[in-house]
């Protein structure tokens, strides 16, 4: 079965890996067809197993014991992107310098959402939802980046990690190339 790994933590923060190095630990897993996509930490790979929660938990360990920190792990299947890329709640939303278009990936289920939920800034909004995807406009205000994980942690309550909704389309394009 083919694969996408979302990695959170991935060169930010200080915490950098190459794209070589990375791959090279997916595949020290049994993992195949191993690719990355840019420097953010998207790798596409195959395994036989139908259990991605194993999977990521798997993942996640070999990572941290092998890069010394945690890189939360979200596994995604190309056709379960596929329907993210086409619900496009943005479709009438024009991302611009200042507004910026997101995916959020959660490891657990969402809870039923009263949406839109936005920030009390008002900096940030959750406009939809699925059972494991958030879409989330932000705006940069006076320069700044809103401070959305601790937004996003304290209202969505699971781990996540997120990519900007042109990424994730670049990312669903790039897993289903050669």
């Amino acid at each position: 079965m083919r694969y996408i790994a979302l990695l959170g933590g991935i060169n930010v923060g200080g915490h950098t890996v190459r794209m070589e190095d990375l791959r090279r630990l997916f595949r020290e897993l049994g993992l195949s067809g191993v690719r990355s996509y840019i420097q953010s930490g998207n790798v596409f790979f195959q395994s036989p197993s139908r259990d991605r929660s194993g999977l990521a938990k798997r993942i996640e360990q070999h990572l941290n014991d092998s890069l010394g920190y945690e890189a939360p792990t979200f596994v995604r299947t190309g056709p379960e992107l596929a329907r993210i890329v086409a619900r496009d709640p943005f479709r009438n939303i024009e991302s611009t310098p200042d507004v910026r278009l997101c995916v959020v990936f959660a490891a657990e289920p969402l809870a039923r959402l009263d949406l839109p939920i936005r920030s009390e800034k008002r900096d940030m909004e959750i406009i939809d939802a699925t059972s494991y995807e958030a879409f989330m406009t932000w705006r940069i205000v006076g320069g700044r980046a809103p401070a959305f994980p601790k937004f996003l942690a304290r209202t969505l309550q699971t781990r996540l990690t997120t990519r900007f909704f042109s990424t994730t389309a670049k990312i669903l394009e790039a897993a289903i190339g050669p």
